[in-house]
């Protein structure tokens, strides 16, 4: 599972992975491009010794094995350095000649191998040649004994040579080197963006933070901002599905206790939640009930714009006693839906909410229509949004994805609990709907378009049955809407 949860992070982060490798990619080709080339020139000495027989030679051998590890050291010694500069002038100090030269040995053997690595071709010959010649020699003085012998003989058996070609850079392997250390660091970053990202970006994320279930995930679509009500074109859209599959699962969260009275909110401002209800209470009331939306965000009611409703005389002046509810109710369109605008604003939301008259109000709500959708303030900015869910059936908690964080959402969903609220369930808005799931439904929507369109006689006939009767019952209600206190 963790594996998983660590490639969901890769998949949702590709960016930062790409973003990544292509600057890896860019510092690679820019230091290969900025570096000098350069050359190695390398020889191999034998280090050998006299003996007699064969059991000297395998001593011996032991011993120059034991001895080439010296020479390995006097090869980048000062002395022999300076004995380099002295005798072929290549413009270096002997600090510079000795951080040049590099030496290696073969276990086992008595090779021993100097290499000079120079930008300049020319001048890594020379100073290989004039270090090849003054090693020798050097070995010679040391090793000679006060007799004058030398128990060591020191023989070149390759080299001096040079390369024909820069040894570096190598722009295909730096490329290949810069590329895989640009994923690798990639992946670590995106991984590292997924685990420290505390917003909510998917559904299990959601029911994890609430502790209740998910009734619904509300895709995103670019063009919900100018029209955000699901009438018109829109009526087709996903998103309408969406609204509408919201709203059989609210019928089914608990039959043997339906919850009739309703309140929308969120944990901040600006997730959605005017929208939802709006449209929840659209749904509805396509679907044949009789519906009444309440704005009871009285701090910054939006209903009514959204609706085009006329917000000057509402909920405010009905808890006042200065209108009675029935003179301030709206109808919108031709369905059965009535809306309640917030009306004037109030020095006092929260105690105006939490009094004896909007309790009685809502009472008197639910007698007169089948659902009360009530859209209220979020939860954490102020106490308005819990001060009427105490009074409702039940809470409808909306989180829109990539900005509620998952300690938000569980706030706001402990400030419910707190009060005994019963939280009905939460609801994903803006969420990112899989590619495969949105061309499904655009693929069987255009076929139920195509096959709706081919029979214009029967689509002829349903719109004299819809004239006659109203949407789905819509005109069979209309006396018993209108019912409300006065």
């Amino acid at each position: 599972m963790e594996l998983l949860r660590y490639l969901r992070h890769v998949r949702r982060h590709w960016w930062v992975v790409l973003v990544t490798v292509m600057v890896a990619l860019g510092v690679s080709a820019f230091l290969t491009v900025r570096a000098q080339p350069r050359y190695v020139a390398s020889v191999t000495f034998f280090v050998t010794t006299p003996n007699t027989g064969v059991s000297d030679a395998y001593q011996g051998g032991l011993f120059l094995q034991q001895r080439v590890k010296s020479y390995a050291d006097l090869l980048t010694s000062d002395r022999l350095a300076q004995s380099v500069v002295a005798d072929t002038p290549v413009g270096l100090t002997a600090d510079e000649v000795r951080s040049r030269v590099s030496t290696s040995t073969e276990t086992g053997t008595v090779l021993l191998r100097a290499s000079v690595n120079d930008t300049d071709q020319t001048r890594a010959m020379r100073v290989t040649e004039s270090l090849a010649k003054k090693f020798v020699d050097l070995v010679q003085k040391v090793e000679t004994t006060p007799e004058g012998k030398a128990p060591i003989k020191i023989e070149i058996v390759s080299g001096p040579r040079v390369t024909a070609s820069p040894v570096s850079p190598r722009p295909v392997n730096n490329l290949t080197l810069g590329g895989l250390a640009g994923l690798v660091l990639g992946i670590g970053l995106a991984i590292l963006r997924g685990v420290a990202d505390v917003r909510l970006r998917d559904a299990a994320g959601l029911r994890r933070a609430t502790g209740s279930p998910l009734l619904g995930e509300i895709p995103f679509e670019s063009n919900a901002r100018t029209a955000p009500l699901i009438v018109g074109d829109a009526a087709s859209s996903a998103r309408a599905e969406a609204v509408r599959k919201l709203r059989t699962n609210l019928r089914f969260v608990d039959v043997h206790e339906p919850a009739r009275v309703i309140a929308v909110t969120s944990a901040l401002q600006g997730e959605g939640k005017t929208t939802l209800s709006c449209n929840l209470a659209i749904a509805l009331a396509e679907a044949g009930w009789r519906v009444l939306l309440v704005d009871a965000d009285l701090r910054r009611p939006k209903v009514d714009d959204y609706l085009g409703l006329d917000a000057g005389v509402g909920l405010t002046d009905v808890l006042v006693g200065d209108v009675q509810v029935g003179d301030v109710v709206q109808r919108w369109g031709d369905k059965s839906m009535l809306v309640l605008p917030s009306g004037s604003a109030p020095p006092n939301p929260s105690e105006l909410l939490g009094s004896k008259a909007m309790s009685d109000l809502l009472l008197a709500l639910r007698e007169s229509a089948d659902i009360v959708i009530i859209d209220t303030a979020p939860l954490l900015a102020v106490t308005d949004g819990v001060v009427v869910a105490v009074q409702a059936d039940g809470a409808l908690l909306v989180s829109q994805h990539g900005r509620t964080s998952r300690a938000q959402a569980a706030a706001a969903a402990r400030a419910l609990h707190s009060v005994s609220v019963r939280l009905l369930g939460c609801v994903l808005n803006m969420a990112k709907v899989a590619k495969a799931e949105a061309y499904q439904y655009e693929a069987y929507r255009v076929v139920a378009s195509t096959a709706k369109s081919s029979t214009p006689a029967d689509r002829t006939t349903s719109g004299r049955h819809t004239e006659t009767t109203g949407v789905n019952g819509v005109a069979d209600h209309t006396q018993e809407l209108t019912r409300l206190p006065r």
